[in-house]
């Protein structure tokens, strides 16, 4: 862009009159010696104004195309909807001056106003699609309540103040000022802000996260440290999660994205786990057909998948066998009630096959001091010996009063 600061409209100290009628003066005589060329010039930018006007017509429309602002038809339509009309003034002044042959104090006139209106409408081009950008990453939410305003209320302010800051520094370098100073000054207030509020900033870049990235919305379900709860509200500090055992739990954005976070309304099916044992005394044949009857049970049910159906090994009381399937979607409830048709399914087909479920049993034998092992059972009534000496004639026999 030109630097406008070597041609100033007012010399220094000059009268101010005389350079009102220097600049009257100047312009009558241009007129007169250019009169055919500024009459053309002058319909090329009235055409100029009607094809920028046509251009924005069609970008309102093109803005009507897409349903509201989920698409980026209706983004880039409402940035050039906002196209100003000054701002097209002075397209069109710039782009017929040079051929008017217009004086200096005019060309550089025209120069300096299309600057301003170039800068600041880029300025509002920008901010209307970054406007628009946030709320297409943001339109399906569908909770959109007053936390998730207040964000977008924020950044709009965020955005628009950083923008035309630099419009404004942008023209003061144009004007001649300056402005390091300034840039230098802004920076450090930033930075002196952004140290005391380093806290509040962390937990707010950390919601512009959770809105952007989108790792949970509002209404799902998550576990979050072993703890699973509804999200019910995401704010700009902190998120509020009702616990599955009823309590509201509140929690720091940042803190909340430093942990790991289980969605569990994305969950694509949940996995039923079942451990089985299988008597000893079960022919190996019926052992051998265990996986197939697990598979024929499970497979009843709709849609439910075996994931595995085989022998873990040998328990303490039974052999083990180990059932994993799979139910679709999230729901527990649904899936709880498919592991109850599952368990109650095992124990009719068991019946029907022969099979039986141990208990977990275990037999304690008593010994007596010569050795001999006293029977454990009440109805049978076991020898006790009792030697009462060296001599095993003076070893005599008692019945265990059982």
């Amino acid at each position: 862009m030109s630097n406008v600061t070597k041609s100033p409209l007012i010399a220094p100290g000059a009268d101010l009159k005389v350079q009102a009628s220097t600049f009257l003066r100047d312009s009558i005589v241009w007129i007169e010696a250019h009169w055919l060329n500024i009459a053309i010039a002058a319909g090329v930018a009235a055409i100029v104004i009607l094809l920028l006007h046509a251009m924005r017509r069609w970008a309102m429309r093109l803005c009507e195309r897409g349903e509201g602002i989920a698409n980026w038809y209706s983004i880039i339509g409402r940035a050039l909807a906002k196209t100003g009309n000054f701002f097209i003034l002075m397209v069109a002044l710039r782009l017929v001056s040079g051929y008017a042959n217009p004086p200096a104090m005019v060309t550089t006139t025209i120069t300096f106003l299309f600057t301003i209106a170039a800068v600041f409408q880029a300025a509002i081009w920008v901010r209307e699609i970054v406007f628009g950008f946030v709320e297409h990453r943001t339109a399906s939410e569908t909770h959109r309540g007053a936390a998730l305003s207040s964000a977008l209320g924020l950044i709009r302010l965020l955005v628009s103040i950083a923008l035309f800051s630099i419009a404004l520094v942008v023209v003061l370098s144009n004007l001649g000022v300056n402005v390091t100073g300034l840039v230098a000054g802004l920076g450090v207030g930033g930075i002196a802000i952004g140290l005391a509020a380093q806290g509040i900033f962390a937990d707010l870049f950390a919601a512009l996260a959770i809105i952007f990235d989108k790792p949970f919305h509002v209404g799902d379900k998550v576990n979050v440290d072993g703890v699973g709860g509804v999200v019910e509200r995401i704010g700009l500090k902190s998120t509020r999660i009702r616990a599955f055992t009823g309590e509201a739990r509140v929690i720091g954005n940042k803190q909340l994205l430093d942990k790991e976070i289980q969605n569990i309304s994305d969950r694509h099916h949940v996995r039923i786990s079942l451990t089985v044992g299988v008597a000893y005394e079960t022919p190996p044949e019926k052992l051998l057909r265990l996986p197939a009857i697990m598979h024929e049970i499970v497979e009843a049910e709709p849609g439910i998948t075996v994931a595995r159906a085989s022998f873990e090994g040998f328990g303490a009381s039974s052999v083990d066998f180990v059932l994993l399937f799979d139910v679709p979607g999230d729901d527990w409830p649904a899936a709880h009630a498919v592991r109850d048709k599952v368990i109650v399914g095992i124990l009719k087909r068991f019946a029907a096959e022969g099979i039986s479920i141990p208990y977990p049993t275990q037999t304690a034998f008593t010994a007596a001091p010569d050795g001999t092992l006293i029977y454990p059972y009440p109805d049978v009534q076991p020898v006790i010996r009792m030697d009462l000496g060296d001599d095993p004639s003076d070893a005599k026999e008692a019945r265990n009063p059982g």
